[in-house]
């Protein structure tokens, strides 16, 4: 296996680059080439046993950064918040232009590649492209794409990812995780179990490890939630 993780750098990211080389397989972490912290990733990266890659985000060049590695899977961890959308200088609907535009280019490199890897897309529970959120309704759109791409795939929506180590400390989506925790222990002795393994939050290490197996299983196209990202 030789894994591609676009979205290395991220809160996810992170958690999934050393939890495949602890399986041994051979991981390539893309970092934007205009990353002010490119050297201190090469570091971090490869400290862990893991190589960078810094293509710039366009399909030529990461489909012939795929192609030449011989990459067999992708990982497409990738997404964004107002405040950092902001400070890159993105405009308009952030979500449409990450969340979908960058996962759609991704999977036009992946496909362009000729290698045919399995793709794995980090999405989110309740995507949808009927969704009333912009972000969800984006998520449902790049869900899409994946599907559409001829690509085996797995798609995972887990709820809330919650813990240390963000770059970007959000206050608010902790103190949501853990109140949804608190209503689905009731309701999980309540007889709610299902409702509760959906909408727990989780943590990357924990979502890491899942994604790994999940992609190394080798099973048909998959979407997986709730149990089975635990």
């Amino acid at each position: 296996m030789t894994a591609f993780v676009a979205g290395a750098t991220g809160f996810v990211g992170r958690a999934v680059v050393p939890a495949l080389v602890a399986r041994g397989e051979t991981t390539i972490a893309h970092v934007r080439p205009d990353s002010a912290r490119l050297g201190e990733w090469r570091e971090r990266f490869a400290a862990m046993g893991a190589t960078v890659d810094a293509s710039r985000w366009e399909q030529d060049a990461l489909a012939d950064a795929m192609r030449t590695a011989g990459v067999t899977h992708v990982f497409c961890l990738i997404g964004t918040t107002r405040g950092r959308a902001k400070a890159d200088g993105v405009a308009g609907n952030i979500y449409d232009a990450v969340d979908y535009g960058l996962t759609k280019l991704l999977v036009d490199a992946a496909v362009a590649s000729g290698t045919k890897p399995r793709f794995v897309y980090l999405s989110s529970v309740g995507a949808s492209t009927r969704a009333t959120s912009a972000y969800l309704k984006a998520r449902g759109r790049a869900e899409d794409v994946v599907r559409a791409s001829g690509l085996p795939w797995v798609i995972a929506r887990p709820s809330v990812i919650t813990g240390d180590g963000r770059d970007d400390e959000r206050p608010a989506e902790r103190a949501a995780g853990v109140m949804i925790d608190g209503v689905l222990s009731v309701a999980g002795l309540l007889g709610a179990r299902r409702l509760r393994a959906r909408y727990r939050s989780t943590t990357p290490d924990v979502l890491a490890a899942a994604l790994v197996r999940l992609a190394l299983d080798g099973a048909a196209d998959t979407l997986a939630e709730g149990a089975d990202l635990r």
